[in-house]
């Protein structure tokens, strides 16, 4: 099965190694203390950008750069971390994409701003509809994409947020490449498409850093209706609940947990269609891989961070369960996927408590790699 995460390897020490052979040099040396040592002061802001490689047989090789900046409102610490990434990538079949995630809060919290940005020009994988389906892939689909979610949220009380909520989803330049050798139906929304999403949300966060949460909660409920009365093709509407909570068991472990639900009603795409899998939640499995209208999923993670014996070097031991169906009332528990895995961490800023991963899961597919600067969740 030519899933990406099934043979999706990336290299970072290269950078850390190269630098280190060079630390002699008067220049590398300063860059190397300003990015590793963190040597500037807590209030500052931050950031830093490193290379990326990574392999896939739909991509054969890919370089990229992932970045991070932080920094506090005001340069105030008491006010709650704000964080945006970033990563673009190139591959040898002339693929290429840019992600963004950013999370946001003004001074004294009093707005968050909380979203996600990803242009592509990417293959997506297509296994079909609902968690029956087999393991091989039925269509491959190279698409432009373009997908942007945003909440503008107002706090309403302590940690309490209410707001706004968009989405703007687009593809471009689709081409449907069947594998499958047996006939089967092509999905909703396979072809050139624009939906925009309005809603509500209502979110709780109490966490202060949201790349690397020691103690808190953060909790999420809302919708998003796409209509062709503000430029949709497709009209359906997508209602979501997420919950996290993180617990610290001594001052450096903590064990964190989320359980995510959503639910779609009505004609949606095949790629906006509740999807399981991905870099954060069941990791192990390709995202879409599993798709239907109603996904449940839970994962726990238990987390060294750092370990007691090192000031940077980590790890995290986690586990998931999830299924779909084509409603709430068919969620069948019996066919639970499961996955799972371990991976490690490097403290790169040590001031901000910010950790890079990388991770290796296991499901039914195979292997799943990760690497992403923060947590999953």
């Amino acid at each position: 099965m030519k899933c990406l995460q099934n043979s999706f390897f990336t290299i970072f020490l290269i950078s850390l190694s190269s630098a280190a052979q060079a630390q002699n040099d008067g220049l590398v040396k300063r860059v190397w203390n300003s990015v590793f040592n963190d040597t500037t002061s807590i209030e500052q802001p931050k950031f830093i950008a490193y290379p990326t490689i990574a392999f896939a047989p739909e991509t054969q090789w890919e370089f990229g750069v992932s970045a991070v900046y932080v920094y506090y409102a005001n340069k105030d610490i008491t006010n709650r971390l704000s964080e945006i990434t970033g990563f673009s990538f190139i591959t040898l079949e002339k693929q290429y994409g840019l992600w963004m995630d950013h999370a946001i809060y003004s001074d004294k919290s009093l707005w968050f701003f909380l979203g996600r940005i990803r242009l592509q020009q990417f293959p997506l994988l297509y296994f079909g509809t609902g968690i029956d389906i087999d393991g091989e892939e039925l269509a491959q689909i190279d698409a432009g994409s373009i997908s942007i979610r945003e909440r503008i949220l107002r706090r309403v009380k302590g940690s309490l947020y209410l707001g706004f909520e968009t989405d703007f989803h687009r593809l471009s330049s689709v081409k449907f490449n069947r594998i499958a050798t047996e006939p089967f139906n092509e999905p909703p929304g396979i072809r050139k498409l624009t939906n925009i999403g309005l809603g509500l949300g209502l979110v709780y966060d109490d966490r202060h850093n949201v790349l690397n949460v020691r103690e808190g909660f953060f909790g999420e409920m809302g919708f998003l209706r796409y209509d062709d009365s503000w430029g949709s093709d497709f009209e359906f509407t997508s209602y979501f609940f997420d919950a996290r909570y993180y617990l610290p068991t001594t001052k450096s472990q903590v064990l964190a947990s989320q359980l995510f639900f959503s639910d779609v009603r009505g004609t949606a795409p095949f790629s906006q269609l509740s999807l399981m899998g991905g870099e954060s939640l069941m990791r192990g499995y390709y995202l879409g891989r599993y798709r239907d209208n109603t996904l449940l999923a839970a994962q726990t993670e238990y987390r060294f961070l750092p370990f007691p014996f090192s000031e940077r070097w980590g790890a995290a031991a986690f586990v998931g369960v999830g299924t779909v169906s084509d409603g709430v009332p068919n969620l069948d528990f019996s066919k639970l996927k499961v996955a799972g895995g371990t991976g490690v961490r490097f403290l790169i800023f040590k001031s901000k408590d910010i950790f890079t991963r990388f991770d290796v899961a296991f499901s039914e597919d195979g292997l799943g790699y990760y690497f992403f600067i923060g947590e999953a969740f």
